[in-house]
């Protein structure tokens, strides 16, 4: 009795450890329509499904850190719990069970953007945490009534919980710019509890003394001297005699599930069809994302269960064998033969809350792989709570809207490495995250399995009968092909000139292909239409192709008439520059001829009239020399003072001068100089000379 009642009190409700997520490899499918909420409420948003029906489904996991064994050997008639495997005590080993079934549930579209969906499910988790495997093993194989031992356990935790829960979701997308997607998705659920109980224990120890109580008559049994505190409660009497199980009535809780999801859409341009209305479809029926990244915060909560009873126990104390021999389970050997020291009203047990990382690269639109880990957000020491292990999965899988097939290779904590498979075939899922481990390996810590059947309805995928790119939804010519730009319709010649709408620059006049359609223009109105005018902004000649003629030279005669084009000449010499007469020493000395010959009145330095022809004749012959510069030079004889001859001579050569300008000689090729007496040329002493020394001078100026 006693090795029961040690038994029992370590594993209260089993000896299996709980898996962290169900339906592995098939979660990640994006063809897992309803069933993705468990994982990730926005997930049912922007997806392959019109409606998406789950009938049944479930999903169970069994493992533990303590024991090992080949799975197909625990289906022999002869097997052998000691012989056929191996155990790995240490002071905390870990321990449960996880059951998940999938009730009815379905999910619809509210619209593009937007789906809910309802689901029921059912779920029983049982853990048990930091068990001393040791003690367990000494009491399992070596327990002898008669032999003394001590066993300490230290903290131990055990719980066992189910619940039923009807949820609803709703995701909607949040981003959808180019390619970046972002949608996001949240689950309420209402938690209906089935049954709870759970046990733990503070510095426990058991010190077992075989012969350590004396009954009389020389008649003894085995003493047990413990120590430390249990808690130990439960949602109903479970260990009553006759017990018949009744749905506790005041079991109660909520539940919430966040989620989302990025989606990185590099081909986010060909994902989409767009008309010139604005009017913007994808196609529904294939993937558009290369790396999907998903986040999600799963079973926040807890459960309350109002009519439960438990108590806290003081066990350090001394009792015989027989005492415990006399009781009938543990509840009663807690109750008669220890100290209680609290009670427990009310039980709230806290859901198996977990932080779910997710990132799906896709290689092409049948292939892909995806990395997959589960944390535990609760504590494994902490009372009355379930919690996930932590797991990392990496699975490649095909992918089609009729059959996928998945290869999970997991890393479990305490579990270690599992490689399963599974698939999806219509409306059938099958698999275990452990299938290929199981078979193949040669001991197994745990397995799993999950199935199903649904009613996948899936969008239909879209039509584009024409073959023109543009998908009948958007296109309205579905039946002739036609660019998009024209929403799928055939481009008009609506002025029949072979050039078509979307080319044609003037719809309604006829005009040729090379102007786009439209009739020529005269831009210039030079009489020459702008295709064979070669300067249509400017008026020209139609000899010179529209262009005006040039003048290269700016000389004011046109090319066309100057016959020296690039040297700047004048109108008389045909744009070519005159050949510049030179002043020889014969003009010179004419000049000087004539102008000696130019008479002033006595003592003074106006010019007589008789001298005007004489000037006249001059500037004749400065005429024919343009850029030839003269210097008129004024001289006198000496009679009188030279003060006054140099004025007179100066005022003298200032008047004739004065007179070539006014009659339009330039002024800068003229100056004038006075010399006086200076510069005779015949002697002074008689009047023939002194007559040849008054006289003017028109030199050239070298």
């Amino acid at each position: 009795m006693i090795k029961k009642v040690i038994l029992t009190g370590l594993f209260l409700t089993g000896s299996l450890y709980v898996k962290a997520q169900s339906h592995i490899g098939y979660l990640t499918d994006n063809y897992s329509g309803v069933n993705s909420v468990i994982s990730n409420p926005s997930n049912i948003v922007d997806s392959y499904f019109r409606t998406d029906i789950n009938l049944a489904g479930f999903s169970t996991f069994f493992g533990n850190d303590y024991y090992e064994t080949k799975t197909t050997d625990v289906f022999k008639n002869n097997f052998d719990f000691d012989s056929d495997g191996t155990k790995s005590p240490t002071e905390e080993n870990n321990m449960a069970l996880n059951v998940d079934i999938l009730g009815p549930s379905f999910m619809f579209n509210l619209n593009k953007e937007s789906s809910i969906a309802v689901f029921t499910r059912a779920r029983a988790f049982t853990n048990i945490n930091s068990i001393n495997g040791e003690t367990f093993d000494k009491v399992e194989d070596d327990f002898n009534e008669n032999t003394d031992y001590k066993i300490t356990e230290g903290d131990f935790y055990a719980s066992a919980n189910s619940w039923a829960e009807i949820g609803v979701s709703y995701a909607r997308v949040l981003l959808d710019k180019e390619q970046h997607f972002l949608k996001g998705g949240i689950s309420l659920k209402y938690l209906k509890g089935i049954g709870n109980i759970y046990v733990t224990g503070k510095n426990v120890t058991v010190d077992y003394d075989a012969d350590g109580t004396d009954l009389g008559g020389g008649v003894t049994t085995g003493e047990i001297n413990s120590s430390g505190r249990i808690t130990y409660a439960t949602a109903d009497n479970y260990e009553a005699k006759n017990y018949k199980y009744e749905l506790p009535k005041k079991s109660v809780g909520f539940g919430t599930d966040l989620g989302f999801t990025y989606e990185w859409r590099p081909d986010y341009a060909g994902d989409k069809t767009a008309n010139t209305d604005s009017d913007v479809y994808s196609d529904k029926d294939k993937n558009k994302y290369k790396l999907k990244l998903g986040l999600s915060l799963t079973d926040l909560g807890a459960i309350t269960y109002k009519n439960a009873k438990g108590n806290g126990y003081d066990i350090t104390k001394s009792v015989s064998d027989q005492d415990i021999e006399n009781q009938d389970g543990l509840l009663n050997v807690l109750n008669n033969l220890y100290t209680k020291i609290s009670t427990v009203n009310n039980i709230r047990t806290s859901l198996p809350t977990a932080l779910h990382l997710n990132a799906d690269w896709s290689f092409n639109k049948c292939f892909y792989l995806n990395l997959n880990t589960d944390f535990s957000v609760t504590s494994k020491k902490k009372e009355n709570t379930n919690s996930i292990a932590n797991v990392v999965s990496l699975t490649p899988r095909y992918e089609s809207k009729w059959f996928g097939f998945y290869l999970p290779i997991s890393m479990v904590q305490y579990n270690g490495f599992q490689v399963g498979a599974g698939l999806r075939a219509g409306p059938l899922y099958i698999g275990s995250g452990s299938l290929i481990t199981a078979i193949t390996g040669k001991k197994s810590k745990g397995g799993d399995v999950y199935a199903g059947i649904k009613i996948p309805l899936y969008k239909s995928k879209t039509k584009d009968r024409d073959g023109d790119g543009v998908l009948d939804k958007v296109d309205d010519c579905p039946k002739i092909a036609g660019p998009i730009e024209n929403n799928g319709c055939p481009w008009k010649d609506t002025d029949g000139d072979t050039v078509l709408d979307n080319e044609d620059l003037c719809i309604e006049v006829a005009g040729p292909l090379e102007n786009k359609g439209c009739p020529w223009k005269d831009t210039d109105g030079d009489t020459l239409l702008d295709n064979v005018d070669n300067c249509p902004e400017v008026a020209g000649p139609t000899e010179n192709n529209g262009c005006p003629f040039k003048d290269t030279d700016n000389d004011g005669v046109l090319d066309q008439d100057d016959l020296c084009i690039d040297v700047v000449g004048t109108v008389a010499n045909k744009g070519c520059p005159e050949i510049e007469a030179k002043v020889t020493e014969a003009i010179q000395k004419t000049l000087n001829q004539y102008a000696k010959t130019i008479l002033f009145n006595p003592g003074k330095s106006s010019i007589k009239a008789e001298s005007t022809a004489v000037l006249v004749d001059i500037m004749e012959i400065l005429k024919e020399y343009p850029n030839a510069n003269f210097v008129i030079e004024g001289h006198t004889d000496s009679i009188g003072s030279a003060v006054t001859n140099q004025r007179l001579s100066e005022t003298r050569a200032k008047s004739v001068e004065q007179f070539l300008i006014e009659r339009g000689i330039n002024s800068a090729r003229l100056t004038s100089k006075g010399y006086g007496e200076k510069k005779p040329i015949a002697t002074n002493m008689y009047k023939a000379g002194r007559a040849q020394n008054r006289r003017v001078e028109i030199n050239l100026v070298k």
